[in-house]
Protein backbone atom coordinates (compact mmCIF):
# COMPACT_ATOMS: atom_id res chain seq x y z
CA UNK A 1 0.00 0.00 0.00
CA UNK A 2 1.24 3.46 -0.90
CA UNK A 3 2.25 6.49 1.18
CA UNK A 4 -0.68 8.90 1.38
CA UNK A 5 0.04 12.33 -0.04
CA UNK A 6 -3.40 12.96 -1.53
CA UNK A 7 -6.70 11.94 0.07
CA UNK A 8 -9.77 11.44 -2.09
CA UNK A 9 -13.20 12.10 -0.61
CA UNK A 10 -16.03 10.12 -2.16
CA UNK A 11 -18.93 12.33 -1.13
CA UNK A 12 -18.70 15.39 1.10
CA UNK A 13 -21.31 16.42 3.69
CA UNK A 14 -20.56 16.93 7.39
CA UNK A 15 -18.27 13.92 7.71
CA UNK A 16 -16.47 14.60 4.43
CA UNK A 17 -15.89 18.20 5.49
CA UNK A 18 -14.40 16.98 8.76
CA UNK A 19 -12.05 14.58 6.97
CA UNK A 20 -10.97 17.38 4.62
CA UNK A 21 -10.23 19.81 7.46
CA UNK A 22 -8.15 17.29 9.43
CA UNK A 23 -6.16 16.02 6.43
CA UNK A 24 -5.42 19.50 5.06
CA UNK A 25 -4.29 20.75 8.47
CA UNK A 26 -1.66 18.00 8.69
CA UNK A 27 -0.27 18.53 5.21
CA UNK A 28 -2.31 16.12 3.07
CA UNK A 29 -3.78 17.33 -0.23
CA UNK A 30 -7.48 16.59 -0.67
CA UNK A 31 -9.55 16.00 -3.79
CA UNK A 32 -13.23 16.16 -2.81
CA UNK A 33 -15.65 14.51 -5.24
CA UNK A 34 -19.40 15.01 -5.16
CA UNK A 35 -22.02 14.84 -7.90
CA UNK A 36 -23.51 18.12 -6.66
CA UNK A 37 -21.35 21.07 -7.79
CA UNK A 38 -22.79 23.28 -5.03
CA UNK A 39 -20.98 21.10 -2.47
CA UNK A 40 -17.68 22.75 -3.38
CA UNK A 41 -18.70 25.97 -1.63
CA UNK A 42 -20.09 23.93 1.26
CA UNK A 43 -16.91 21.93 1.90
CA UNK A 44 -14.68 24.99 1.61
CA UNK A 45 -16.90 26.69 4.20
CA UNK A 46 -16.71 23.65 6.48
CA UNK A 47 -12.90 23.64 6.30
CA UNK A 48 -12.76 27.36 7.07
CA UNK A 49 -15.12 26.91 10.03
CA UNK A 50 -12.94 24.13 11.48
CA UNK A 51 -9.64 25.96 11.12
CA UNK A 52 -9.79 28.19 14.25
CA UNK A 53 -10.22 25.16 16.53
CA UNK A 54 -7.60 23.09 14.71
CA UNK A 55 -5.16 25.99 14.97
CA UNK A 56 -5.45 25.88 18.76
CA UNK A 57 -5.19 22.12 19.12
CA UNK A 58 -1.40 21.98 19.12
CA UNK A 59 1.53 24.38 18.95
CA UNK A 60 3.84 21.70 17.55
CA UNK A 61 5.43 22.59 14.18
CA UNK A 62 3.10 21.60 11.35
CA UNK A 63 3.89 20.81 7.71
CA UNK A 64 2.61 23.22 5.05
CA UNK A 65 -1.16 22.93 4.74
CA UNK A 66 -2.52 20.66 2.06
CA UNK A 67 -4.37 21.95 -1.00
CA UNK A 68 -8.10 21.37 -1.52
CA UNK A 69 -9.60 20.77 -4.95
CA UNK A 70 -13.09 19.69 -6.01
CA UNK A 71 -14.57 17.65 -8.85
CA UNK A 72 -17.91 16.20 -9.83
CA UNK A 73 -16.15 13.30 -11.57
CA UNK A 74 -15.86 10.52 -8.95
CA UNK A 75 -13.85 8.25 -11.21
CA UNK A 76 -11.33 10.96 -12.12
CA UNK A 77 -10.76 11.57 -8.42
CA UNK A 78 -10.20 7.85 -7.80
CA UNK A 79 -7.46 7.70 -10.42
CA UNK A 80 -5.42 10.53 -8.83
CA UNK A 81 -5.36 9.80 -5.10
CA UNK A 82 -3.48 7.58 -2.63
CA UNK A 83 -6.35 6.82 -0.24
CA UNK A 84 -10.13 7.12 -0.63
CA UNK A 85 -12.55 7.93 2.19
CA UNK A 86 -16.18 7.26 1.25
CA UNK A 87 -18.86 9.45 2.87
CA UNK A 88 -22.03 8.90 0.82
CA UNK A 89 -25.47 8.33 2.42
CA UNK A 90 -26.08 5.22 4.56
CA UNK A 91 -27.89 3.23 1.84
CA UNK A 92 -26.32 -0.17 1.21
CA UNK A 93 -27.29 -0.56 -2.49
CA UNK A 94 -26.05 2.97 -3.23
CA UNK A 95 -22.74 2.43 -1.45
CA UNK A 96 -22.25 -0.94 -3.15
CA UNK A 97 -22.86 0.51 -6.59
CA UNK A 98 -20.60 3.54 -6.15
CA UNK A 99 -17.79 1.60 -4.45
CA UNK A 100 -17.84 -1.03 -7.19
CA UNK A 101 -17.62 1.65 -9.89
CA UNK A 102 -14.87 3.66 -8.19
CA UNK A 103 -12.81 0.53 -7.48
CA UNK A 104 -12.39 0.06 -11.23
CA UNK A 105 -10.64 3.42 -11.54
CA UNK A 106 -8.57 3.51 -8.35
CA UNK A 107 -5.19 1.71 -8.53
CA UNK A 108 -5.26 -1.64 -6.73
CA UNK A 109 -2.89 -0.43 -3.99
CA UNK A 110 -5.20 2.44 -2.97
CA UNK A 111 -7.09 1.69 0.24
CA UNK A 112 -10.80 2.48 0.07
CA UNK A 113 -12.31 3.22 3.49
CA UNK A 114 -15.99 3.71 4.26
CA UNK A 115 -17.14 6.13 6.96
CA UNK A 116 -20.26 4.02 7.47
CA UNK A 117 -21.57 4.12 11.02
CA UNK A 118 -23.13 0.66 10.92
CA UNK A 119 -22.94 -1.25 7.63
CA UNK A 120 -20.81 -4.38 7.35
CA UNK A 121 -17.61 -4.19 5.25
CA UNK A 122 -18.26 -7.69 3.83
CA UNK A 123 -21.50 -6.34 2.32
CA UNK A 124 -19.75 -3.22 0.98
CA UNK A 125 -17.12 -5.34 -0.80
CA UNK A 126 -19.71 -6.85 -3.12
CA UNK A 127 -18.79 -6.44 -6.81
CA UNK A 128 -15.64 -4.42 -6.02
CA UNK A 129 -12.43 -4.79 -7.95
CA UNK A 130 -9.62 -5.71 -5.51
CA UNK A 131 -12.05 -5.98 -2.57
CA UNK A 132 -9.18 -6.82 -0.21
CA UNK A 133 -8.39 -3.07 0.09
CA UNK A 134 -11.88 -2.15 1.35
CA UNK A 135 -12.17 -1.37 5.07
CA UNK A 136 -14.50 0.54 7.34
CA UNK A 137 -12.84 3.64 8.79
CA UNK A 138 -15.63 4.99 10.99
CA UNK A 139 -14.93 8.44 12.51
CA UNK A 140 -16.86 10.62 14.94
CA UNK A 141 -18.16 14.14 14.46
CA UNK A 142 -16.33 16.52 14.47
CA UNK A 143 -13.80 14.41 12.61
CA UNK A 144 -11.21 17.20 12.72
CA UNK A 145 -11.10 17.17 16.55
CA UNK A 146 -12.25 13.75 17.78
CA UNK A 147 -9.37 11.32 17.23
CA UNK A 148 -11.25 8.01 17.30
CA UNK A 149 -11.61 6.02 14.08
CA UNK A 150 -12.86 2.43 14.16
CA UNK A 151 -11.11 0.08 11.71
CA UNK A 152 -13.21 -2.88 10.58
CA UNK A 153 -12.21 -5.44 7.98
CA UNK A 154 -14.57 -7.56 5.92
CA UNK A 155 -14.35 -11.21 4.90
CA UNK A 156 -11.99 -10.37 2.04
CA UNK A 157 -10.05 -7.46 3.61
CA UNK A 158 -6.29 -7.96 3.73
CA UNK A 159 -4.20 -7.32 6.86
CA UNK A 160 -2.05 -5.01 4.73
CA UNK A 161 -5.04 -2.74 4.06
CA UNK A 162 -5.83 -2.49 7.78
CA UNK A 163 -2.21 -1.65 8.62
CA UNK A 164 -1.93 0.90 5.82
CA UNK A 165 -5.10 2.62 7.01
CA UNK A 166 -3.84 2.62 10.59
CA UNK A 167 -0.59 4.30 9.51
CA UNK A 168 -2.44 7.00 7.59
CA UNK A 169 -4.98 7.75 10.30
CA UNK A 170 -2.25 7.88 12.95
CA UNK A 171 -0.25 10.27 10.76
CA UNK A 172 -3.14 12.76 10.79
CA UNK A 173 -3.45 12.53 14.56
CA UNK A 174 -6.12 9.87 15.06
CA UNK A 175 -6.49 6.92 17.43
CA UNK A 176 -7.10 3.91 15.17
CA UNK A 177 -9.10 1.27 17.06
CA UNK A 178 -9.16 -2.10 15.30
CA UNK A 179 -12.47 -3.93 15.77
CA UNK A 180 -11.85 -7.66 16.16
CA UNK A 181 -15.02 -8.83 14.38
CA UNK A 182 -17.36 -7.08 12.02
CA UNK A 183 -20.69 -6.43 13.66
CA UNK A 184 -23.55 -4.07 12.74
CA UNK A 185 -22.92 -0.68 14.36
CA UNK A 186 -19.28 -1.57 15.15
CA UNK A 187 -18.39 -0.81 18.80
CA UNK A 188 -19.08 2.79 19.73
CA UNK A 189 -22.40 3.24 17.97
CA UNK A 190 -23.78 0.15 19.69
CA UNK A 191 -22.89 1.67 23.06
CA UNK A 192 -24.31 5.05 22.06
CA UNK A 193 -27.45 3.38 20.74
CA UNK A 194 -28.12 1.73 24.10
CA UNK A 195 -27.94 5.09 25.87
CA UNK A 196 -30.03 6.72 23.13
CA UNK A 197 -32.84 4.16 23.53
CA UNK A 198 -33.01 4.84 27.27
CA UNK A 199 -33.15 8.59 26.60
CA UNK A 200 -36.09 8.13 24.22
CA UNK A 201 -37.94 5.97 26.76
CA UNK A 202 -37.50 8.46 29.60
CA UNK A 203 -38.59 11.41 27.46
CA UNK A 204 -41.52 9.39 26.11
CA UNK A 205 -42.61 8.39 29.64
CA UNK A 206 -42.33 11.95 30.95
CA UNK A 207 -39.57 10.98 33.38
CA UNK A 208 -37.18 13.74 32.26
CA UNK A 209 -36.58 16.39 29.61
CA UNK A 210 -33.74 16.28 27.10
CA UNK A 211 -31.93 18.97 29.09
CA UNK A 212 -32.20 17.10 32.38
CA UNK A 213 -30.90 13.90 30.79
CA UNK A 214 -27.95 15.75 29.24
CA UNK A 215 -27.17 17.30 32.63
CA UNK A 216 -27.09 13.80 34.12
CA UNK A 217 -24.18 13.03 31.77
CA UNK A 218 -22.43 16.43 31.59
CA UNK A 219 -21.91 16.82 35.33
CA UNK A 220 -21.18 13.18 36.14
CA UNK A 221 -20.21 10.25 33.91
CA UNK A 222 -19.26 12.46 30.98
CA UNK A 223 -16.38 14.00 32.88
CA UNK A 224 -15.09 10.57 33.83
CA UNK A 225 -15.53 9.19 30.32
CA UNK A 226 -13.22 11.86 28.86
CA UNK A 227 -10.21 9.90 30.13
CA UNK A 228 -11.45 6.55 31.47
CA UNK A 229 -14.11 4.38 29.90
CA UNK A 230 -16.98 2.67 31.69
CA UNK A 231 -15.03 -0.52 32.42
CA UNK A 232 -12.07 1.19 34.04
CA UNK A 233 -14.37 3.49 36.04
CA UNK A 234 -16.30 0.46 37.34
CA UNK A 235 -12.99 -1.22 38.19
CA UNK A 236 -12.28 1.77 40.45
CA UNK A 237 -15.78 1.49 41.93
CA UNK A 238 -14.84 -1.91 43.34
CA UNK A 239 -12.21 -0.39 45.63
CA UNK A 240 -8.95 -2.28 46.18
CA UNK A 241 -10.42 -5.64 44.99
CA UNK A 242 -11.39 -3.92 41.74
CA UNK A 243 -13.78 -5.25 39.12
CA UNK A 244 -14.41 -8.63 40.77
CA UNK A 245 -15.78 -6.99 43.93
CA UNK A 246 -17.76 -4.48 41.87
CA UNK A 247 -19.49 -7.24 39.89
CA UNK A 248 -20.28 -9.28 42.99
CA UNK A 249 -21.66 -6.21 44.79
CA UNK A 250 -23.64 -4.62 41.98
CA UNK A 251 -24.23 -7.63 39.73
CA UNK A 252 -27.72 -8.34 41.14
CA UNK A 253 -28.82 -4.92 39.84
CA UNK A 254 -28.52 -6.29 36.30
CA UNK A 255 -31.62 -8.38 36.97
CA UNK A 256 -33.67 -5.37 38.02
CA UNK A 257 -35.97 -3.79 35.40
CA UNK A 258 -34.02 -0.52 35.18
CA UNK A 259 -33.48 -0.42 31.44
CA UNK A 260 -35.55 -1.04 28.32
CA UNK A 261 -33.53 -2.36 25.40
CA UNK A 262 -36.36 -2.08 22.86
CA UNK A 263 -36.77 1.47 21.55
CA UNK A 264 -40.14 3.19 21.99
CA UNK A 265 -42.29 3.96 18.97
CA UNK A 266 -41.34 7.30 17.46
CA UNK A 267 -44.74 8.94 17.73
CA UNK A 268 -45.27 12.55 16.70
CA UNK A 269 -45.66 13.39 20.39
CA UNK A 270 -42.24 11.93 21.23
CA UNK A 271 -40.64 13.68 18.25
CA UNK A 272 -42.15 17.00 19.39
CA UNK A 273 -40.80 16.50 22.90
CA UNK A 274 -37.30 15.80 21.57
CA UNK A 275 -37.41 18.78 19.20
CA UNK A 276 -38.80 21.18 21.80
CA UNK A 277 -36.33 20.00 24.42
CA UNK A 278 -33.23 20.39 22.30
CA UNK A 279 -34.45 23.76 20.96
CA UNK A 280 -34.81 24.97 24.56
CA UNK A 281 -31.26 23.77 25.30
CA UNK A 282 -29.92 25.67 22.27
CA UNK A 283 -31.38 28.88 23.77
CA UNK A 284 -31.51 30.62 20.40
CA UNK A 285 -27.96 29.76 19.40
CA UNK A 286 -27.42 28.65 15.79
CA UNK A 287 -25.87 25.32 14.81
CA UNK A 288 -22.64 27.12 13.81
CA UNK A 289 -22.50 28.87 17.19
CA UNK A 290 -22.99 25.57 18.99
CA UNK A 291 -20.34 23.92 16.80
CA UNK A 292 -17.81 26.59 17.77
CA UNK A 293 -18.68 26.16 21.45
CA UNK A 294 -18.27 22.37 21.12
CA UNK A 295 -14.95 22.79 19.29
CA UNK A 296 -13.60 25.15 21.95
CA UNK A 297 -14.23 22.78 24.83
CA UNK A 298 -12.99 19.74 22.88
CA UNK A 299 -9.67 21.50 22.26
CA UNK A 300 -9.41 22.50 25.93
CA UNK A 301 -10.20 18.99 27.20
CA UNK A 302 -7.62 17.35 24.93
CA UNK A 303 -4.96 19.85 25.96
CA UNK A 304 -5.65 19.14 29.63
CA UNK A 305 -5.56 15.36 29.08
CA UNK A 306 -2.29 15.73 27.18
CA UNK A 307 -0.60 16.70 30.46
CA UNK A 308 -1.53 13.26 31.84
CA UNK A 309 -0.83 11.34 28.60
CA UNK A 310 -4.23 9.65 28.83
CA UNK A 311 -7.19 9.18 26.49
CA UNK A 312 -7.38 11.63 23.60
CA UNK A 313 -4.62 13.61 25.31
CA UNK A 314 -2.27 10.67 24.77
CA UNK A 315 -3.13 10.68 21.07
CA UNK A 316 -2.45 14.41 20.88
CA UNK A 317 0.88 14.01 22.69
CA UNK A 318 1.95 11.23 20.31
CA UNK A 319 1.03 13.44 17.35
CA UNK A 320 3.08 16.32 18.75
CA UNK A 321 6.07 14.05 19.35
CA UNK A 322 5.97 12.98 15.71
CA UNK A 323 5.59 16.60 14.50
CA UNK A 324 8.54 17.77 16.61
CA UNK A 325 10.65 14.83 15.41
CA UNK A 326 9.78 15.58 11.78
CA UNK A 327 10.73 19.23 12.26
CA UNK A 328 14.02 18.20 13.90
CA UNK A 329 14.82 15.87 11.00
CA UNK A 330 14.16 18.65 8.48
CA UNK A 331 16.34 21.05 10.47
CA UNK A 332 19.13 18.46 10.55
CA UNK A 333 18.92 17.96 6.79
CA UNK A 334 19.07 21.70 6.16
CA UNK A 335 21.94 22.32 8.59
CA UNK A 336 24.02 19.53 7.06
CA UNK A 337 24.25 21.45 3.82
CA UNK A 338 24.26 25.06 5.02
CA UNK A 339 25.96 27.35 7.52
CA UNK A 340 22.81 29.50 7.79
CA UNK A 341 20.94 29.72 11.09
CA UNK A 342 18.64 26.75 11.67
CA UNK A 343 15.04 27.31 10.58
CA UNK A 344 13.25 25.37 13.29
CA UNK A 345 9.64 26.51 13.69
CA UNK A 346 7.02 27.75 11.23
CA UNK A 347 3.62 28.64 12.62
CA UNK A 348 0.92 31.31 12.69
CA UNK A 349 -0.20 33.73 15.40
CA UNK A 350 -3.31 32.24 16.98
CA UNK A 351 -6.30 34.35 18.06
CA UNK A 352 -5.74 33.54 21.75
CA UNK A 353 -2.14 34.85 21.47
CA UNK A 354 -3.34 38.41 20.84
CA UNK A 355 -3.13 41.11 23.55
CA UNK A 356 -5.29 44.18 24.09
CA UNK A 357 -3.28 46.09 21.45
CA UNK A 358 -4.07 43.52 18.78
CA UNK A 359 -0.58 42.01 18.59
CA UNK A 360 1.09 38.84 19.86
CA UNK A 361 1.44 39.06 23.64
CA UNK A 362 4.79 38.81 25.46
CA UNK A 363 4.42 35.30 26.86
CA UNK A 364 3.75 33.83 23.43
CA UNK A 365 7.15 34.97 22.15
CA UNK A 366 8.70 32.87 24.91
CA UNK A 367 6.48 29.96 23.85
CA UNK A 368 7.50 30.15 20.20
CA UNK A 369 11.20 30.46 21.06
CA UNK A 370 10.73 27.51 23.42
CA UNK A 371 9.18 25.49 20.60
CA UNK A 372 12.28 26.22 18.51
CA UNK A 373 14.51 24.92 21.30
CA UNK A 374 12.37 21.77 21.56
CA UNK A 375 13.04 21.07 17.89
CA UNK A 376 16.76 21.73 18.32
CA UNK A 377 16.99 19.43 21.35
CA UNK A 378 15.32 16.61 19.47
CA UNK A 379 17.78 17.16 16.63
CA UNK A 380 20.53 16.66 19.22
CA UNK A 381 18.95 13.46 20.56
CA UNK A 382 17.55 15.06 23.73
CA UNK A 383 14.01 13.69 24.01
CA UNK A 384 11.65 12.13 26.56
CA UNK A 385 13.85 9.06 26.99
CA UNK A 386 16.91 11.26 27.54
CA UNK A 387 15.14 13.26 30.25
CA UNK A 388 13.74 10.12 31.84
CA UNK A 389 17.33 8.90 32.24
CA UNK A 390 18.00 11.86 34.53
CA UNK A 391 19.61 14.61 32.44
CA UNK A 392 18.18 17.69 30.75
CA UNK A 393 19.18 21.19 29.61
CA UNK A 394 17.79 23.97 31.84
CA UNK A 395 17.35 27.62 30.87
CA UNK A 396 19.67 29.85 32.91
CA UNK A 397 18.90 33.19 31.29
CA UNK A 398 16.72 34.59 28.49
CA UNK A 399 16.78 38.10 27.02
CA UNK A 400 14.01 38.96 24.56
CA UNK A 401 13.96 42.07 22.39
CA UNK A 402 10.73 43.12 20.66
CA UNK A 403 11.52 44.80 17.36
CA UNK A 404 8.32 44.63 15.32
CA UNK A 405 4.66 43.73 15.51
CA UNK A 406 2.90 40.55 14.42
CA UNK A 407 -0.85 40.33 14.24
CA UNK A 408 -3.51 37.66 14.40
CA UNK A 409 -3.15 34.78 11.91
CA UNK A 410 0.16 36.18 10.65
CA UNK A 411 2.65 33.52 9.53
CA UNK A 412 5.95 33.52 11.42
CA UNK A 413 9.10 31.41 11.61
CA UNK A 414 12.11 31.15 13.94
CA UNK A 415 15.78 30.79 13.06
CA UNK A 416 18.40 29.78 15.62
CA UNK A 417 22.14 30.42 15.72
CA UNK A 418 24.46 28.54 18.08
CA UNK A 419 26.83 31.16 19.51
CA UNK A 420 28.96 29.31 22.08
CA UNK A 421 29.35 25.80 23.49
CA UNK A 422 31.38 24.24 26.28
CA UNK A 423 31.05 20.96 28.17
CA UNK A 424 28.20 22.12 30.42
CA UNK A 425 26.68 25.12 28.64
CA UNK A 426 25.45 26.38 25.30
CA UNK A 427 24.32 29.79 24.15
CA UNK A 428 21.66 30.34 21.50
CA UNK A 429 20.39 33.32 19.55
CA UNK A 430 16.89 33.17 18.04
CA UNK A 431 15.19 35.47 15.55
CA UNK A 432 11.43 35.49 15.01
CA UNK A 433 10.59 36.53 11.45
CA UNK A 434 7.37 37.59 9.75
CA UNK A 435 6.93 35.24 6.80
CA UNK A 436 5.40 37.85 4.51
CA UNK A 437 8.51 40.06 4.43
CA UNK A 438 11.16 38.14 6.46
CA UNK A 439 11.42 41.13 8.82
CA UNK A 440 12.80 40.21 12.26
CA UNK A 441 10.02 40.97 14.75
CA UNK A 442 11.84 39.76 17.89
CA UNK A 443 15.07 38.19 19.07
CA UNK A 444 15.94 36.04 22.07
CA UNK A 445 19.34 35.23 23.51
CA UNK A 446 19.49 32.22 25.84
CA UNK A 447 22.02 30.49 28.06
CA UNK A 448 21.35 26.81 28.75
CA UNK A 449 22.94 24.59 31.40
CA UNK A 450 23.18 20.82 31.18
CA UNK A 451 21.82 19.43 34.46
CA UNK A 452 21.74 16.12 36.30
CA UNK A 453 18.10 16.35 37.38
CA UNK A 454 18.51 13.87 40.23
CA UNK A 455 21.61 15.47 41.73
CA UNK A 456 20.39 18.99 40.97
CA UNK A 457 23.72 20.22 39.55
CA UNK A 458 25.32 20.95 36.20
CA UNK A 459 27.21 18.09 34.55
CA UNK A 460 29.04 17.63 31.25
CA UNK A 461 26.97 16.71 28.23
CA UNK A 462 27.34 13.22 26.72
CA UNK A 463 29.89 13.09 23.94
CA UNK A 464 27.41 12.75 21.08
CA UNK A 465 25.32 15.71 22.23
CA UNK A 466 28.37 17.90 22.81
CA UNK A 467 29.84 16.94 19.44
CA UNK A 468 26.58 17.74 17.63
CA UNK A 469 26.33 21.14 19.32
CA UNK A 470 29.98 21.90 18.65
CA UNK A 471 29.50 21.04 14.98
CA UNK A 472 26.61 23.50 14.75
CA UNK A 473 28.63 26.18 16.52
CA UNK A 474 31.46 25.64 14.05
CA UNK A 475 29.06 25.94 11.12
CA UNK A 476 27.68 29.18 12.54
CA UNK A 477 31.07 30.63 13.50
CA UNK A 478 31.35 32.44 10.19
CA UNK A 479 28.01 34.19 10.60
CA UNK A 480 27.95 37.82 11.75
CA UNK A 481 27.71 38.15 15.52
CA UNK A 482 24.19 39.41 16.37
CA UNK A 483 24.28 43.07 17.43
CA UNK A 484 21.90 42.27 20.29
CA UNK A 485 24.05 39.46 21.71
CA UNK A 486 25.26 40.19 25.22
CA UNK A 487 23.35 43.45 25.37
CA UNK A 488 21.84 44.46 28.68
CA UNK A 489 18.86 46.69 29.35
CA UNK A 490 19.66 50.38 29.72
CA UNK A 491 18.05 53.77 29.26
CA UNK A 492 19.98 56.09 26.95
CA UNK A 493 20.56 59.58 28.36
CA UNK A 494 20.80 62.65 26.16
Amino acid sequence: MRQVKTLGLLGTGVIGGGWAARALHFGIDVIAADLKPEMEAWIRGAVANAEPALARLTSAPLPPKGKLSFTTDLNAMAAKVDFIQENIPEQLPLKQRVLAEVSRHAPADVVIASSTSGLMPSDLQKDMLAPERLIVGHPFNPVYLLPLVELVGGARTSPQAIEAAKRFYTYIGMHALKVRKEIPGHLTDRLQEALWREILHMVNDGVATTGELDESIIYGPGLRWAAMGTNQIYHLAGGEPGMRHMLHQFGPCLKWPWTKLEAPELTEQLIDRMVDGTAAQAAGRSIRELERLRDDYLVAIQQVLRQFDIGAGGTLKALETRLFNDAAAKAAARSAASDAPLRLVETAVRPEWIDYNGHMTDSRYFQVFGDAVDVLLRRLGIDEAYRAAGQSPYTAETHVSYLGEVGQNESIYVTTQVLDVDAKRFRLFHRLHRSRDDVVAATAEQMWLHVDTRAGKTVPMPGKVLAALAALAALHAGLPRPAEAGRGISMQRD
